[in-house]
């Protein structure tokens, strides 16, 4: 696996793919630079050993059509402020403008290209386009997990113009040696907690890990289906009645292969889906008609607990409530403490996919795991067992 570690960028132009899909205000103010800081240490590497670096990103959705709302110009005060340079930018992102502005680069200079997606041949795979692209460095960088389950023109076809001289950013690089720590070389017991609402998102997931982890921890929505599945009374919790059989025969695997699968055994209970209904401790199979399971019970937890401090590597992937509401985030911040409580004592963690990540920035525990992932698709992906086409294209 070749990483940036592996070249000398002195006097050399990087092409680096990074994920500045950031959200804005209504005034064009960077909300978050998560993305932004997540890239800087690839780009402080190309300009240390005196090179330049080239960056090129997509930003929202704008469809093959310019939009100046969507224009990355908004967010290069912020890039600037981020990596300690102040950045350059052109409003193009291929022909003559762009290469000009690329060859007048000098050594130290960051120069971000204009955005991706104002070409609907980035989305296409275009691969004219990933050629065009290709002029504008002498080595290419992928440092965009969020990205890489797409086989677009800049995070998959570009590669092919640049032999051996391609690799992995850092970021990419950490995202990569994450999931495989979890999925091939984690030291045993391997925990994997997955929330979320439904078992459909989640079965391909649930299909790949069974091999890898040695404990199964279900929660959230996702608990009532197979709650019903078993006979249980689950009120008006919601539930993919027609994932009834999917749930037992994933028991029934799980059971077949060794791994220990935890459900919740008693929930909080509410009597309206909003943060002042009325709410009641009951076991998760006995929940009263009109009442609904939005978050984990005290045993529960208890019992979840247990399972974390003696694993030595975990994975979680969802929320274990309904944490957006503060009646109901207790399960999901109970599981974060438990968490970075084993990962202080040793243990492995790594925590993906959307609704987890913002969990753990909103209740604070991002420096108190191991990994955060910065791609939600690419990350499910990645552990549903597939092979990312970004990647791919690296490792060609």
């Amino acid at each position: 696996m070749k990483t940036i570690e592996d070249f000398n960028f002195n006097n050399k132009k990087a092409l680096i793919r990074v994920d500045f899909n950031v959200p804005l205000d209504g005034e064009f103010n960077v909300t978050d630079a998560t993305r932004i800081e997540a890239a800087k240490p690839s780009i402080i590497k190309v300009l240390e050993e005196g090179g330049s670096a080239v960056l090129m990103s997509h930003f929202g959705r704008p469809k093959g059509q310019r939009s100046d709302a969507l224009s990355l110009k908004h967010i290069l005060a912020k890039v600037s402020e981020v990596i300690g340079v102040e950045v350059k930018f052109v409003d193009q992102c291929v022909g003559k403008d762009a290469e000009k502005a690329v060859e007048e680069l000098k050594a130290g200079e960051v120069l971000l290209l204009e955005n991706l997606r104002f070409h609907s041949e980035e989305e296409a795979g275009d691969e004219a386009f990933a050629e065009a692209l290709s002029k504008l460095g002498d080595i290419y960088v992928n440092d965009a997990f969020g990205t890489a389950h797409r086989a677009h023109a800049s995070t998959t076809i570009v590669a092919k113009y640049f032999g051996d001289n391609k690799c992995f950013g850092y970021l990419l690089a950490k995202e990569i040696e994450a999931i495989a720590k979890v999925m091939e070389s984690g030291e045993k017991p391997v925990t994997a907690i997955l929330g979320g609402s439904k078992v459909s998102s989640k079965i391909t997931i649930i299909e790949n890990i069974l091999d890898k982890v040695d404990h199964l921890i279900i929660g959230g929505g996702m608990t009532y289906t197979f709650i019903k599945a078993q006979g249980g009374k689950i009120g008006d919790s919601i539930c993919e009645d027609d994932k009834q059989e999917l749930a037992l025969r994933i028991l029934k695997d799980a059971e077949a292969k060794g791994v220990k699968v935890h459900l919740p055994v008693d929930v909080l209970a509410a009597n309206d889906f909003n943060n002042d209904a009325d709410t009641q401790i009951v076991n998760v199979n006995e929940i009263p008609d009109g009442w609904q399971g939005l978050d984990a019970g005290p045993k529960t937890l208890e019992n979840f607990k247990q399972v974390i401090l003696e694993s030595k590597t975990i994975l979680w992937n969802g929320p274990i409530g309904v944490f957006e509401m503060p009646s109901f985030a207790n399960g999901t911040t109970a599981i974060g403490n438990y968490i970075a409580q084993s990962t202080k004592e040793g243990a492995f963690s790594l925590v993906g996919g959307g609704d987890s990540v913002a969990a753990v920035k909103q209740f604070g525990f991002e420096d108190k795991v191991s990994y955060v992932s910065t791609g939600g698709g690419a990350m499910l992906e990645s552990l549903e067992g597939k092979t990312l086409p970004g990647i791919a294209a690296i490792l060609k």
